[in-house]
């Protein structure tokens, strides 16, 4: 996607990731949460960036042995529609690929179609439901991404 950059997220870029995640949730992470991605061995947060040096997005990945976890994918909602989410996640997946993930996991709220449609476009695939996972009470939906090759297959979660 011309014009935006995608880089691992430092703590410079705390001010607006906070700001995007903010108008985002109703339940927002804290600072102190992404400050914990950024210094985690296991994590690799990365921002999407424009031309003019804002942030568009970003997503927080972590990598335990072969498992991947997809724990945050957020678009600023003025620039939501536009492909950065599916660069994001895109991005995320190459990653995971190359150190080496056998799978992917993501939650997500079923009332969230477009991103579940999202998800579902990229090969991600409905694993289960987890009961009353979100603050106020809504399932989420666990999808799982395959990255064995191994068609059809499946993984115990």
């Amino acid at each position: 996607m011309e014009g935006i950059t995608i880089r691992p997220m430092t703590e410079a870029d705390l001010d607006q990731v906070m700001a995007v995640e903010t108008a985002s949730y109703p339940a927002p992470w804290s600072r102190d949460h992404f400050r914990s991605e950024l210094s985690s061995p296991h994590a690799f947060p990365l921002v999407a960036e424009l031309e003019d040096g804002t942030t568009a997005g970003y997503i927080c990945p972590t990598l335990v042995f072969d498992e991947g976890e997809i724990l945050n994918v957020t678009v600023r909602s003025d620039l939501r529609g536009r492909g950065i989410g599916r660069l994001l996640l895109e991005t995320a997946v190459n990653r995971f690929r190359t150190r080496g993930a056998a799978w992917l996991y993501l939650e997500v709220r079923p009332s969230n179609r477009v991103a579940v449609a999202l998800y579902q476009n990229c090969g991600f695939v409905t694993k289960g439901r987890r009961k009353a996972y979100y603050e106020n009470g809504e399932d989420a939906v666990l999808m799982e991404y395959d990255l064995t090759g191994r068609k059809g297959g499946s993984h115990a979660v």
